[in-house]
């Protein structure tokens, strides 16, 4: 799909998106194998979350490697709920809120330079392909929540009840930004 192709992600691999939350006991009390289930079960939909989120696949993959390092360090503070995925949501959302923090803070400093990336540059190949700027424009036209629920149902695989589950709302309320945000990126598409 042409959507996921300009951000990357098509390259991620399948696999399914249940979270078995007896997962989290077993990674506070160090198992290695365990957390590596969790990576392999998660890392599609985390990534697509955190890039729905920043809009650069570089600060993405930074992000998305803080967030599993917090999840390793903090398992011992998950309370069972049956949400383990929205859990790590929570984690993912407030690194990335922290990376918009930090580049906020090197731009106010005029570091933004050595910093590399500006705030929502992404890599050069993207910015290179036409296609790829006017897909990234229509999605930018999009209300940021219809952004998530769009890349988290198609770069991560995810079914609209876990993209319900994991964002806290309503599934038939992810169900109508869906589509109307779909029929929004189809009406840009064929504008441009």
């Amino acid at each position: 799909m042409v959507l996921l192709d300009a951000f990357g992600v098509l390259d991620l691999p399948d696999g399914g998106q249940t979270v078995d939350e007896g997962l989290l006991p077993k990674i506070a009390a160090g198992d290695q194998e365990a957390f590596h289930q969790l990576y392999q079960s998660t890392d599609r939909a985390i990534y697509g979350f955190i890039l729905s989120i920043l809009k650069n696949p570089q600060d993405a993959e930074e992000v998305m490697q803080e967030t599993y390092v917090k999840i390793w360090t903090s398992a011992s503070s998950y309370h069972a709920q049956g949400k383990p995925l929205a859990w790590m949501f929570t984690i993912a959302r407030n690194l990335c809120y922290m990376k918009f923090r930090e580049q906020k803070h090197l731009s106010d400093i005029g570091l933004e330079e050595l910093g590399g990336a500006e705030t929502g540059e992404v890599c050069p190949q993207i910015e290179q392909a036409a296609d790829k700027l006017v897909l990234k424009a229509a999605l930018e036209a999009l209300k940021e929540d219809e952004r998530q629920i769009v890349l988290l149902k198609n770069s991560s695989g995810l079914k609209h009840r876990e993209i319900a589950e994991g964002l806290g709302m309503p599934l038939a309320t992810v169900l109508s930004k869906y589509n109307r945000a779909m029929k929004k990126l189809e009406q840009y598409l064929r504008e441009e």
